[in-house]
């Protein structure tokens, strides 16, 4: 048995500086070196004569040098190196950029063979900076050749020798992840075959076999784990069965306003839920104003009226408190009793309200994380409603679940998620959806702009405020540096406050604050005592300021589809026009089509296809938010069809054996145990 977790430092070729370089690609150990997967490959096997030289595809040339290299002094610091090569067919220009040790290299009776990039200028073949060595000794061409994703100071043949290194040691030794009966059902190879053909495939039916496996392990793997937790609820719990008489229709017919029929739809869903015997867990996802809070709002009177507490938890204490002056005004008279628990509050005043808690004389607990401290104990908790759940993962949400016996569970996004994936995703969760908005909102309009509109752009500003109205500025998003974003703030704020808008209050917020000093600036921008407030993304969710129309984004191609259009969803709350204006840089094909894309459509869901086909799932969410581990070779996208193969195949493997406890089936437990270990409750 091969030691998987040894660490990477102790790997040929690696060493201590060669570690840390490493640990940014976050490779830690041996296993993570081996599932350190290319993103392309390079076919640099089939050699071509000179004379059947393309111009634009990339080919390999075994061929001479014509004499030596010629040195040209194009100008001050540039100097080009070219070296003519023929073979039995013609001759070729090679050419390097400031390469002076290239001089020495080439000997006029050696074969080489060269790979790269061909132009053709004036009907001869050139060939740039390629890949070069020696007939006899082909580690580079030849062959099919691995790409990887890499860091400062590490070149792909290091990355790559590194990887050789890694795959000899573990050569024959590693050990089945799958059983005997899911490989020839499925047809699939057998992990050690995968795991070296991945790296360095013999050809490429040899690579389509091994990232087939490898993709179908992945996606397996997870569906297994969410799918095991779901039945982990459903075998060995009985739900609370919801009072009959406790009506939705009595608190629906009091409200100030009408529901839309999606979310009448909804409501239905959940009130069958909360009347049968099974524990409800439900997703409820819905586009940025779809009005998801009523939903949660009118669920969780059912409770109370049938004499069950709520927790509603959600990932901000101004949330929170939004979310308390809402419940508190449509709840008016019907005797519900609600409070806030966030940390912020004074020791005197938590103490009290968690004895009232303990007694029961709360009936709606409306929270931040705070509500998963172990001395927050409910009486009689019976619906626990997460907000926002990709800011929380699995989990926390099983803490606060585990408060109540078999509470029912209902999980809220307005990160529309394409309903396939969240089938897969939340693989534990049954799914409901609020696809339109209540007929008084305003759709927001969004124009997409580049460096030369910005006088404009602040103009438009300028008249906003003067009209009374509130602005949101969002600083450019630099990778999860909380501290390049700060500063990234505090330039933008400087600019707005002493140059542009100086007449105006300007006020900033960004993630590396306390989070006391942040809701303080966000009540201050809530009460209208700021104009413009510059941020990063922590105003992303859920805050409510009617009064704020204007919403700009510096650096817009910096962010995903989805993330522009949650930040836009922060204005149109109120009864003014909003727009959202979308500055940026760059123009590549990629940037047009997003800033298209955003611009053209306020729907969510259509809004998240787009993204997801545009950037892949890796960078589509952070899967991590989610409580599940990244995908290291799986598209959800592009692996579609193999996803709704894989969740045929686990659903079949649960019926026969519902917790894994077959002798066939201990792989499969080991492999969910072990991936997700920490990371879900199985």
């Amino acid at each position: 048995m091969v030691n998987l977790d040894k660490d990477i430092q102790y790997i040929k070729g690696v060493g201590p500086s060669r570690a840390t370089l490493l640990k940014k690609l976050g490779i830690y150990n041996l296993g993570d070196l081996i599932t350190y997967f290319p993103r392309e490959y390079e076919d640099r096997g089939k050699e071509k004569k000179i004379n059947e030289l393309i111009d634009g595809e990339e080919a390999l040339i075994s061929a001479f040098p014509v004499g030596r290299i010629n040195e040209i002094h194009i100008r001050k610091n540039l100097i080009l190196y070219k070296l003519i090569v023929r073979d039995e067919t013609g001759t070729c220009n090679i050419t390097w950029y400031n390469q002076a040790y290239l001089k020495n290299i080439f000997k006029q009776n050696t074969r080489y063979k060269f790979f790269g990039k061909i132009s053709k200028k004036y009907g001869a073949p050139e060939m740039q900076s390629p890949v070069y060595e020696t007939s006899e000794n082909s580690k580079n061409t030849g062959k099919i050749i691995p790409i990887y994703p890499l860091t400062y100071n590490l070149s792909q043949n290091i990355i790559r020798k590194i990887i050789e290194n890694g795959i000899k040691e573990v050569e024959g030794k590693l050990e089945e992840t799958l059983p005997e009966y899911i490989l020839q059902n499925y047809n699939l190879c057998d992990y050690n075959f995968a795991i070296k053909q991945i790296h360095f495939p013999d050809n490429f039916a040899n690579f389509k076999l091994a990232k087939q496996r490898l993709v179908f392990e992945e996606l397996f793997s997870m569906q297994l784990a969410l799918l095991s937790l779901k039945n982990k609820y459903e075998i060995r719990k009985t739900g609370i069965i919801f009072d009959k008489s406790a009506k939705m229709i009595d608190i629906i017919s009091k409200l100030p306003f009408k529901l839309t029929k999606a979310q009448l739809k909804v409501l239905e869903e959940i009130d069958n839920d909360m009347e049968s015997k099974k524990p409800m867990n439900r997703l409820l996802q819905g586009d940025v104003g779809s009005g998801k809070t009523v939903v949660a709002l009118v669920s969780a009177y059912k409770a109370v009226k049938s004499g069950y507490q709520v927790a509603v938890m959600a990932p901000t204490a101004i949330l929170a408190t939004q979310h308390l002056e809402t419940f508190t005004e449509l709840l008016k008279g019907t005797g519900i009793r609600c409070e806030l628990l966030i940390s912020g509050i004074t020791k005197k005043k938590k103490e009290e309200l968690l004895q009232k808690l303990k007694n029961g004389e709360i009936d709606i607990l409306i929270g931040t994380h705070a509500l998963l401290e172990e001395n927050v104990v409910f009486n009689k908790l019976g619906l626990v409603v997460t907000d926002e759940q990709h800011r929380f993962g699995v989990r926390q949400r099983t803490t606060i679940v585990e408060k109540g016996e078999n509470p029912d569970v209902l999980v809220m996004t307005a990160t529309p998620i394409p309903r396939t994936l969240a089938l897969i995703l939340y693989g534990d969760l049954d799914i409901s959806v609020i696809d339109e908005l209540p007929p008084n909102r305003k759709e927001i309009k969004t124009y997409a702009v580049t460096k030369g509109m910005e006088f404009r752009v602040n103009t438009f500003i300028s008249q906003n405020i003067e009209e009374g109205r509130q602005c949101y500025v969002v600083c450019p998003l630099v990778e999860e540096n909380e501290e390049i974003n700060a500063k990234s703030v505090m330039e933008i704020y400087e600019n707005y406050k002493n140059k542009i808008f100086p007449n105006y209050k300007v006020e900033y917020l960004h993630g590396k604050m306390k989070q006391k000093e942040k809701d303080n600036i966000m009540e201050k921008f809530k009460n209208g005592d700021i104009d413009i407030l510059i941020s990063t993304t922590v105003i992303e969710v859920g805050v409510n300021v009617p009064n704020s129309n204007i919403m700009v984004i510096e650096n817009a191609e910096r962010f995903g589809l989805a993330q522009l259009h949650q930040l836009r969803g922060r204005v149109g709350r109120g009864k003014y026009q909003s727009y959202c204006i979308l500055k940026y840089q760059g123009n590549s094909e990629i940037i047009r089509e997003r800033m298209k894309v955003i611009s053209s459509t306020n729907n969510g869901f259509i809004i998240s296809e787009k993204d997801l086909k545009l950037r892949g799932t890796g960078e589509f969410f952070g899967t991590r938010q989610h409580g599940i581990p990244e995908f290291k070779i799986a598209n959800l996208f592009e692996d579609m069809g193999t996803l709704k193969v894989i969740q045929g195949a686990v659903i079949e493997v649960l019926d026969k054996d519902p917790l894994l406890e077959k002798k066939e089936n201990i792989l499969l437990k080991k492999m969910v145990d072990k991936k997700f270990k920490n990371r879900i409750e199985i």
